[in-house]
């Protein structure tokens, strides 16, 4: 690919409003932004547009814009699932949730008054991605949110790994696209590891059903056989808003000896990944590697800790596209991939009315890191 991001004419002058919640990831693309485009003294100096999200002791909010924003192209940034954001209320410490998050994205929205040339959004971790559909009398909240942000003016949504990519339907005449990390955690797992892909030697797992699709992609892609654990379940009862698994049946290649790398979209508990990983070690699997876009690690780290320990789980890679603790980033089981230069190249490309095609195109991307050929952003 061609590294010469200056040959386009900006659609306007680029301002990144990272909240809170997308703080350090917001920096981070700053600085590479600031690299890529090789400003001199004569431009800016940082493209972060200063912000102060204000709360009040009972809970209210608002967000005040330290600069204008008049003309500019800009892009907002927020981590829906960053639970480490705090404010004081009514005496106690509130974490905030993904509600609160994305009133934050209503609130910057309304600060820039329709002064800003076009708006995009860029959330990471779609807000309320995983319920885009009915069973029974349920809320669509995905689907109200996208048309919300329609409402208020927003012309592109940018997110990652979309549990359903067909909620973009809610909003037909808006920009949404689903970017996926792929190439990043192929990438990183092959440079980090010392690990043969072949397939005589390594197989992909996919984890249930829902999943198989990114199993495939990745085997196919990887040159690898490819597993899947079907989830039985009892639907007789419903546990923490599901129902309860019963058992893991497996389906595929023999697993002894071979590494494994299990795939999947999210980790929340983790008791899925506790029981494949049990599962494969029954059948003698050798190395087992996990996979996945978004860690949230909803119940703690320690039983991650203590199949690591053990010996049933080798390393956990997930992206920092949502917020990850200390407690998972020090670990020695977890690997942290890294996006920020592939969004700046994205927010770049954008930026300058290009095609991001080239840059979405895992199989071509991938298929270049296994030959050995340098990929060029």
């Amino acid at each position: 690919m061609s590294t010469n991001l200056k040959s386009s004419m900006p659609y306007g002058q680029l301002g990144i409003i990272a909240l809170e919640s997308c703080k350090e990831l917001g920096e981070k693309i700053d600085h590479y932004l600031l690299e890529k485009r090789g400003e001199n003294s004569e431009g800016p100096d940082t493209y972060l547009i200063s912000i102060d999200e204000i709360r009040f002791s009972n809970g209210e909010g608002k967000v005040k814009l330290e600069e204008t924003v008049r003309g500019k192209d800009i892009y907002i940034l927020c981590d829906v699932g960053n639970y480490s954001c705090t404010y004081e209320m009514y005496g106690f410490t509130n974490h905030k949730g993904p509600d609160e998050h994305f009133q934050d994205i209503k609130r910057v929205v309304s600060a820039l008054g329709g002064k800003a040339r076009r708006v995009t959004v860029l959330m990471p971790m779609l807000y309320e991605g995983r319920q885009h559909k009915r069973k029974g009398r349920e809320s669509l909240d995905c689907a109200l949110a996208l048309q919300e942000l329609e409402r208020l003016g927003v012309k592109d949504i940018y997110t990652f790994d979309v549990h359903d990519p067909n909620v973009q339907n809610a909003i037909p005449l808006v920009t949404f696209e689903n970017l996926y990390p792929t190439y990043e955690i192929v990438k990183s797992f092959i440079r980090q590891e010392d690990i043969e892909i072949d397939k005589s030697k390594m197989l992909t797992i996919s984890p249930d059903t829902g999943a198989m699709d990114r199993a495939i992609y990745y085997s196919n892609v990887l040159g690898l056989d490819i597993g899947l654990f079907y989830k039985r379940r009892d639907y007789t009862s419903v546990v923490k808003g599901k129902n309860p698994i019963v058992q893991h049946e497996y389906i595929g290649k023999d697993v002894e000896g071979m590494d494994v790398l299990i795939v999947d979209d999210m980790i929340a508990s983790g008791e899925s990944v506790f029981d494949i990983a049990r599962e494969l070690k029954k059948r003698n699997a050798k190395r087992i590697f996990v996979a996945t876009t978004f860690a949230l690690f909803t119940e703690g780290v320690n039983k991650f800790s203590e199949f690591y320990k053990e010996g049933l789980i080798d390393r956990v890679y997930s992206t920092n596209l949502t917020y990850i603790s200390p407690e998972a980033r020090e670990a020695e089981w977890f690997r942290e991939v890294d996006m920020s230069e592939f969004i700046s190249t994205v927010l770049d490309y954008i930026n300058k009315g290009r095609s991001i095609s080239p840059l979405v195109d895992a199989t071509y991307n991938i298929k270049q890191l296994l030959s050995g050929a340098e990929i060029l952003r």
